[in-house]
């Protein structure tokens, strides 16, 4: 089952790499940015990473949390915070579970046991708001704030089809 605008996003409760506890219901009341990537280190994942981390004063304005999620470990997801110097939360999720939930285990990357490139944007009462599927890296921080704005100005209960 692939997962819709307008669906409940799938609860998730992870041990972030800094050990944070982090369960998406807790994050009610605030937009949440769940970007999904495949390794922790590739030239991709780091480009599209730092560009979150640029852009972070600005999802903080509007109320969004990002968070960073892959397959890799808690140390290896360490190791990238710390090259790339990032300062949200990155989730481990060795065991896929989160991945799974979001459908984002598909194609040669799932077969790999990676995640595919992915980004959900979730509304304050849980639903997912947007999906982008195969995000440029170097742009998708950008267009996902824009979009991010744009659903803000909408009335509230108006998402896009």
């Amino acid at each position: 089952m692939s997962l819709r605008v307008g669906q409940r996003a799938p609860d998730f409760e992870k041990r972030s790499d800094d050990g944070r506890l982090i369960r998406l219901a807790d994050l009610r009341g605030r937009w949440v940015v769940l970007f999904f990537y495949p390794r922790a280190g590739s030239m991709g994942c780091s480009v599209e990473a730092q560009r979150f981390e640029a852009a972070l004063p600005e999802f903080t304005r509007l109320g969004a949390e990002v968070i960073g999620v892959s397959t890799d470990t808690e140390a290896r997801q360490a190791s990238f915070r710390d090259t790339c110097t990032l300062s949200f939360p990155l989730l481990p999720d060795s065991d896929r579970s989160v991945c799974r939930a979001y459908g984002v285990m598909a194609g040669l990357g799932g077969l790999l046991g990676m995640a595919a490139r992915e980004t959900f944007l979730i509304d304050p009462q849980g639903l997912l708001a947007g999906r982008y599927r195969t995000a440029n890296p170097g742009a998708h921080a950008s267009a996902a704030l824009g979009d991010l704005e744009r659903l803000q100005s909408q009335p509230a209960g108006s998402l896009p089809a």
